[in-house]
């Protein structure tokens, strides 16, 4: 599978005036899309991706998910709006339920914890599929997330730093590949980016390096402590 950045059009080409941009992170995510698949966008909220991914030609189809009614139907609206509502179908569901097994071939899945992008995966074993592939737009806990996804036979394929109102954060993507792996707590912390020397990367990283020292000062166990610690040693070593 390639995994050559997707060429995006500019805002300015796809969204009628006073129409909202996607946003840096939810760009960043569709730059990783395979073009000419069935996307499933799980916990769509707005649509802006979905309606992005239509109107730039990069889907054959879009299936927008989410599990609140109100979201849902704004999502709706603006297919409406924007003259794509035969491409994006919008569903009320939780995660993955809302499709058939097999129905898309991209998944993306953006703007919610690991912890519940975690929950969502395990709950439809069907996407332990080498053919699928996978978009995952965490807003916290992305160590989580890589952990899980290595020991569950899943590999990431690439990692893009984006910040956006004040933060960095991570794009994923990933695909399965049956073989499970325990991975290190250094790479669940910083993934394919502790190897990126450019700038947002190292911010990202510099991100982290704050979150976890801010952890070390909290009463731990022993043990966990010194764990951590040696983390904290190891992710100040990508740093200048």
């Amino acid at each position: 599978m390639s995994t050559q950045p997707t060429k995006v059009p500019p805002n300015g080409e796809m969204y009628r005036a006073g129409l909202p941009s996607p946003g840096a992170r939810l760009l960043t995510a569709i730059k990783l899309v395979r073009p000419g698949q069935v996307v499933a966008d799980i916990g769509c909220d707005h649509g802006k991706l979905a309606v992005y991914l239509a109107l730039a030609g990069l889907a054959t189809k879009v299936i927008a998910v989410d599990k609140r009614p109100i979201p849902l139907s704004r999502a709706r609206a603006l297919a409406k709006q924007t003259g794509c509502e035969a491409m994006v179908n919008c569903r009320l569901g939780n995660g993955l339920a809302a499709l058939q097994p097999g129905e898309a071939t991209e998944i993306v899945i953006a703007g919610m914890s690991g912890e519940t992008m975690i929950e969502i995966l395990a709950a439809a074993p069907w996407v332990q599929n080498p053919g699928m592939h996978f978009v995952f737009v965490p807003a916290t806990r992305a160590a989580q997330l890589r952990s899980w996804l290595y020991s569950n036979g899943f590999a990431l394929l690439a990692e893009e730093p984006v910040a956006e109102r004040g933060r960095v954060y991570t794009v994923l993507s990933a695909k399965y590949t049956g073989q499970k792996q325990q991975q290190s707590p250094f790479f669940c912390e910083l993934g394919l980016l502790a190897q990126n020397p450019l700038p947002p990367a190292k911010a990202y990283i510099a991100q982290r390096l704050r979150h976890l020292q801010k952890r070390a000062l909290a009463p731990l166990p022993a043990a966990e402590k010194q764990a951590l610690n040696q983390l904290i040693k190891e992710v100040e070593q990508c740093l200048p």
